[in-house]
This record gives structure tokens, sequence and C-alpha cells, in this order.
């Protein structure tokens, strides 16, 4: 077992993977900016290390610091939570080299995964199905382009091979403006993610978001612990999240886990990982791999019973997995909202002191924070500060179980997307299941227009 780690994040995640480190007797070191000296998890670590200023570029995404904290605490390994530096293969690579554990896949996988058009390929191989695209990167003739289009079928979408989280993305209906969307693509990745390379694929009008969550020990050993449904959306982010999804059956599951399962044992691959889909007409399309444990994951946590932070920390020690896949059950069903500090209305971000926070309990509930009363949210950072998480007999009562836990919960001093959340679960097209990933936005543009109208 590993003996002691450093915790290379901060909020909830960073204290969800010191609760896990402490479950097993594993000694850990909290990273932290000048701003968040008072965050729960570096006053409950064995040892913390100040590693720069309040911007992430200074401390979070600095390499050299962190690897710096690892060394003067002696510590084995570096777990990089979600976000920040967790699906970077350079990060990953110097860790290594350094000597140390880095708590997820090796360097190569990320980086096999983290390049869209390669992933895709890779995929391909692996027999994992995917959007009808271009197959490789599109390269600067317009006819050949225009062709490639038209076969495909408009719409289409362009997207950044480096791209990730919503962003390097342009829909082209016609094909008059595809050569225009082409350029202005590439310039926004090089700008973002300082690679212009892009590809094509058909834009999918009403698919759902659906995910297939997998572990492996990269020992030749994978299995996967079913779906979640993470189409309520704003702006391509996720706002809530469920398991399992309404309408899969559990024949679709089985095959596309088992899928998943395979590829992940054709790359490699070693630790917790998402593969993520477009699902429409009853098909599955794979867009992307995640890399790295998911802000979603306590939803399948509450369905499976299986601690995947626990599973992290396993697998990064050596152990060969535990679990097979007939040990995986799927109980009842849970539901995730996730708790940001912005204004539910505008949506901008609401930096400042929490005067008064109150948990809600009851059955089937948890709550993944990091906030107490008294914290001061800094401005510096995502505005997620934690998430509500239910779990019921059913979907129906999953559902009850979150509007109470919604209305009990209290958040004094700053606005959040609260109101938002309660909206949503009160909203029939949601309480029918199966809306596809443009559903909220719908829903958000026709509230905005009824305001205006006022």
């Amino acid at each position: 077992m590993l003996d002691k780690v450093v915790i290379a994040n901060r909020g909830e995640i960073a204290l969800r993977v010191l609760r896990a480190c402490h479950a097993l007797g594993i000694k850990t070191v909290a990273v932290h900016s000048t701003v968040d000296r008072n965050l729960k998890h570096v006053g409950m670590a064995d040892e913390s290390v100040c590693i720069g200023a309040a911007s992430a570029q200074e401390s979070y995404l600095n390499i050299p610091r962190i690897i710096a904290a690892a060394e003067v605490t002696d510590a084995q390994a570096i777990h990089p939570g979600y976000g920040f530096l967790s699906e970077s293969a350079d990060f990953a690579e110097r860790v290594e080299k350094s000597g140390f554990v880095f708590i997820g896949p090796t360097a190569d996988v990320i980086r096999l995964m983290g390049d869209k058009v390669q992933a895709i390929k890779a995929m391909q191989a692996a027999g994992v199905p995917c959007v009808p695209g271009s197959d490789g990167p599109l390269d600067d003739d317009v006819a050949s382009n225009a062709a490639l289009a038209r076969g495909i079928g408009y719409p289409v979408i362009i997207k950044a091979a480096g791209g990730g989280g919503g962003r390097g993305m342009r829909v082209v209906h016609t094909e008059s403006a595809l050569p225009n969307a082409i350029q202005t693509t590439r310039a926004e990745a090089k700008a973002a993610f300082n690679n212009d390379m892009v590809y094509m694929e058909k834009f999918l009008e009403t698919p759902r978001h659906i995910e297939i969550q997998v572990l492996a020990d990269g020992q030749g050993n994978a299995i996967h612990l079913g779906e979640r449904d993470c189409s309520m959306q704003r702006r391509h982010q996720k706002v809530l999240e469920e398991a399992p999804a309404p309408g899969i059956t559990p024949e679709q599951r089985a095959a596309i886990g088992k899928v998943c399962v395979d590829a992940c044992v054709r790359i490699g691959y070693r630790g917790a990982g998402t593969f993520e889909f477009l699902f429409q007409d009853g098909a599955f399309y794979f867009i992307e791999m995640n890399t790295r444990i998911q802000v979603e994951h306590p939803v399948t946590e509450m369905i499976t019973g299986v601690d995947l932070v626990r599973e992290q920390l396993l697998i990064a020690s050596g152990h060969k997995l535990s679990l097979r896949q007939e040990d995986i059950r799927i109980s009842g069903h849970a539901i995730e909202c996730r708790i940001n500090a912005e204004d539910p209305e505008s949506f901008l971000p609401s930096p400042g002191v929490i005067t008064r926070f109150h948990a809600p309990g009851g059955p089937g509930v948890r709550v993944d924070t990091h906030i107490y009363d008294g914290y001061r949210i800094p401005p510096n950072y995502d505005s997620m500060i934690g998430k509500l998480i239910v779990h019921g007999p059913n979907r129906l009562q999953a559902m009850a179980r979150m509007r109470v836990a919604l209305a009990e919960l209290v958040i004094d001093g700053i606005k959040t997307n609260v109101p938002l959340q309660a909206r949503i679960i009160a909203d029939p097209g949601f309480q029918a299941g199966g809306a596809n990933i443009h559903y909220l936005e719908k829903r958000i543009a026709e509230r905005r227009e009824k305001v205006i109208g006022l």
C-alpha cells in the first residue's frame, strides 16, 4: 500500500481524496495556494505545503512546485483529482520520471486519449462505435473538405483535436459556411490548446450524453460500472447527472460496457476512466475518454456501492482489481446536482463569505463539499462549491429526495444555482426522463424570454 500521497488539487475533490486515503491508512500532503490556506482538507491533511500565489498558473498548474512538494515531504505518489493537471500527459510523465507514482493512467495513454483524432482511431480499432466523420485531421483543401462534409451529411461539427470542456467546436449547416468555420475553429484551437489540428464529425441534433464508468488495473483486468446520464447541460457544461440512465436497457448496458472494457485492455488502461458517448435513436457514438476521476463519480458509487477513489489508490499501489464484472450490481437510482457559487439567472460567479451553511440529511442523502460557515470563496477558480447527491430505490423516489434535499440546503452570504437545480427537478421534461443535451439550454432561454417579456 502507498504510504503517503500528495493531493494536487483543491476543494471538494481534494477532501474526497483525503478521506479515501485516510480510510486506507495512507498519510496525506495537501498542496495549496496562498488563498486556500483555510480549505477544509488543508487543515485535515497530515502535512501541507503552500506552492504559490492564487493564480492557478503559479500553484495548481505549476508542475515543478507540486513535484518539489512531494520531494520535501517524502511522499510516494500524487493524486491529481479532476481539472487542473489531471489529464496532462506531461505532468504524468514528469511525476513518474521524478520517481513518484502518478495515480492515473500512463502518460502515453493520457496523450493518446487527449488527442481526439488519435483517440477516435484507437477506439475504432478497438471496435468502439464512433460518430461518422473525417477519421483524421482536416487539411486546407476547400474542395476535399466540402466533399467530405457532403458525404457525411449536414449539419457537421468542426472540433479541435486537443479540445475539451465544450471549447473548440463549431456547427456548420451549409457548404458556404464550411471554409470559414474550419479556419475560425483552427485559430481558436491554436490559441486555446496550442494545437490547431481540427477534424469533422456528423452533428447529431438531438442526442443524449451517456457515459460509461470503467476501472482497469493495467495488468489486463478491467470492468465497467454501468452508465450515467449527463444530458442536463448548459454551454456544454454538465449541471446535473444521474445513474442509471433512464431508458437504457440491461442488454444495451452490457453490450456497450463490454466494448469499453475490451478497449481498456487493448490500450493498457490503468485506473478510473470514463468513456463518453452521444446516444441517439438507440445507438452509441464515442466522443472522448476522460482519463481521470469524474465530478459525477458519486452517482455511480451510490448505485454500485463501489468506492472509486479507493479503487484508484489500490490500483496505484500495484494491486490487481479485486472486483469482477459479475460482482457489480446496480441498485436503485442516484442523482447529483452540482452546486455552484453563481447567480442562478445570469450565471455570473458569486465569490464571497458564506455566512451560514446547513447541509441536508435523511436517508440516501450525501453532500460532497469543502465549504463551511465563515469560509471565503475566492474568485480565482471554478465556481463549483459542492455536490448534492441522493439515492433512492427508484428514480421517482430519488427525485423526491432531491427535491426535499434542495429545499433543506442553506448557503447564505453568496448566490448559488440551487434555484436552477430545483426547477430542473420539478421540470416535466426532466421528470419524464431521456431529455437530450439541448433541453436545459432551451428551458433557460424560454425562462429568460418570459422574464424579459414581463
